[in-house]
């Protein structure tokens, strides 16, 4: 790869492991529901004025209500959930856990898409869960049932990415598919009109103690705009640049950021759990990404 495009790679894992950062500081203070709305609505209009700036012709294909509803898939529901861990989880946990998205989408292709499950596939998808299990009984984190509980959130958000990525292939890429600068558009749209009711409800019930103060609001722009709206065509850019294969491999390296920006900036504690979780981790992603061989088929 050129420099450039290595150098744009390193950014938005960094980009993206900031996101955990923000969240543990943004959640224990607004509430999981707040924190997720905020996200996505200063997302969306981040990514409103982006897309006017860019000049994207708002052409949806009459795909629009498709887009809203994996925007609920992809973005309303894996947002909240992760504000949901943030109020219980260190960053790096969430941003360890985050990496196991590509392991439920072999999961989810085998039992819901007909996708081809083999034993190399399968194999990483065990060592990864390995690795989860490791993170989670043997960190620095009392293990009880608030830490099982963040974990849970995190698995349930990288299982409904897993879900999205087959449905945007099945509802999007027919008829030559749809500008990804508005699927992400569509997708923070989809999202804040599902978390606007919830918002408004959340309110209502149990109002925050607190709105925070300037590190708070601080750190939602930076969620929304940075590492959501910014990130979004960032990464577009390097699929455009290297292709999708290649781009994938941003997920390998958001967990050291995660782990980074948590001991940096929240003193979070480390231990030799982060590195035998993660390294089983990322093995596991290798064996589930590395290029297809003849393996033996076991659905």
């Amino acid at each position: 790869m050129k420099l450039v495009d290595i150098m744009r790679m390193l950014s938005l894992a960094g980009i993206w492991g900031a996101s955990f950062l923000f969240m543990r500081i943004i959640a224990p203070v607004l509430g999981s529901i707040p924190t997720a709305f905020f996200r996505v609505s200063i997302a969306a209009t981040g990514l409103v004025v982006i897309l006017a700036l860019m000049r994207v012709r708002w052409n949806f294909g009459g795909k629009f209500k498709v887009v809203l509803i994996l925007g609920v898939i992809n973005s309303g529901l894996p947002a909240t959930l992760y504000s949901v861990a943030a109020l219980v989880l260190p960053a790096g946990y969430s941003a360890i856990f985050n990496a196991t998205t590509p392991l439920m989408g072999v999961l989810i292709g085998g039992l819901f898409f007909s996708e081809k499950l083999t034993l190399t596939k399968m194999s990483g998808v065990f060592l990864g869960l390995l690795g989860v299990g490791i993170l989670t009984r043997a960190g620095p984190v009392a293990f009880d049932i608030d830490l099982l509980m963040g974990a849970l959130a995190c698995l349930l958000a990288t299982t409904c990415y897993g879900f999205a990525g087959f449905l945007a292939r099945r509802w999007l890429d027919q008829q030559g598919g749809l500008d990804p600068r508005l699927s992400a558009l569509g997708s923070m749209l989809g999202a804040t009109l599902f978390l606007l009711p919830l918002f408004g409800l959340s309110l209502i019930n149990q109002p925050p103690a607190s709105w925070g103060g300037a590190s708070v609001w601080l750190s939602l722009l930076g969620l929304g705009l940075v590492c959501t709206a910014f990130a979004y065509i960032l990464y577009f850019r390097l699929l455009t640049s290297i292709g999708p294969v290649k781009s994938m491999t941003v997920t390998f390296m958001i967990p050291p950021f995660g782990v980074l920006w948590g001991a940096l900036f929240l003193d979070e504690p480390l231990s030799m759990a982060h590195v035998y979780g993660g390294l089983l981790i990322a093995v596991a992603l290798w064996l589930v990404l590395k290029p297809a061989t003849p393996d033996k088929q076991i659905a």
